[in-house]
């Protein structure tokens, strides 16, 4: 009978030190773009200079007018709090640790780093070892995107009022973006 307790409390012990280690049961937290730079300076750099980085600033009124129009969007209106447009111009919005106001969240506003990688809470934790397997970091959810495995067309669906159906220039091809979006420097530590 002891044997039996022994075993169930172990089980028990065991379940909760998994809980505890996997984090919030939702997924891991968005920790932000400042995080990322710290170790991943030229990737920043190069982030910051795309369309991506600034896309929240996007959403206010009188900015990309004529783009607006164009989709059928009032280009006088404020879209910095309109839900439809949240989920692709910020990071994480409706996700554990994710972007909620820009109050509330400023540091996820934009399409950051976690928007293609995932929520980096977890992933980070093993990155701060400087030289881990790859493995490691995707197993914790790091997202290395293909053209397989990506959220990209999430935004860049049908479902966008910026779809080439309105405009040419929003075409979106997701082997070129996947090539060109940034710059993908030699890593600063051994993966």
């Amino acid at each position: 009978m002891v044997q039996k307790w022994c075993s169930v409390l172990l089980t028990v012990l065991f379940i909760i030190t998994v809980s505890s280690l996997a984090g919030n049961a939702e997924g891991a937290d968005y920790v932000g773009v400042k995080k990322c730079k710290a170790c991943h300076i030229k990737q920043y750099k190069s982030w910051k200079e795309t369309t991506m980085a600034n896309s929240f600033e996007n959403l206010k009124a009188g900015i990309k007018s004529d783009a607006k129009k164009k989709a059928g969007l009032d280009p006088d209106k404020d879209y910095t709090a309109d839900a439809g447009c949240l989920k692709c111009h910020t990071t994480g919005y409706k996700k554990p640790g994710g972007f909620t106001t820009i109050e509330e969240t400023p540091d996820l506003a934009g399409v950051q780093c976690e928007a293609c990688h995932g929520a980096g809470a977890d992933f980070r934790t093993i990155m701060k070892n400087k030289e881990f397997p790859l493995s490691e970091a995707t197993a914790a959810g790091l997202v290395v995107p293909t053209v397989e495995n990506n959220n990209c067309m999430d935004c860049h669906g049908s479902d966008s009022p910026f779809n080439e159906k309105v405009d040419a220039k929003y075409k979106f091809d997701i082997v070129e973006r996947l090539k060109n979006t940034h710059e993908h420097f030699p890593l600063k530590y051994k993966h």
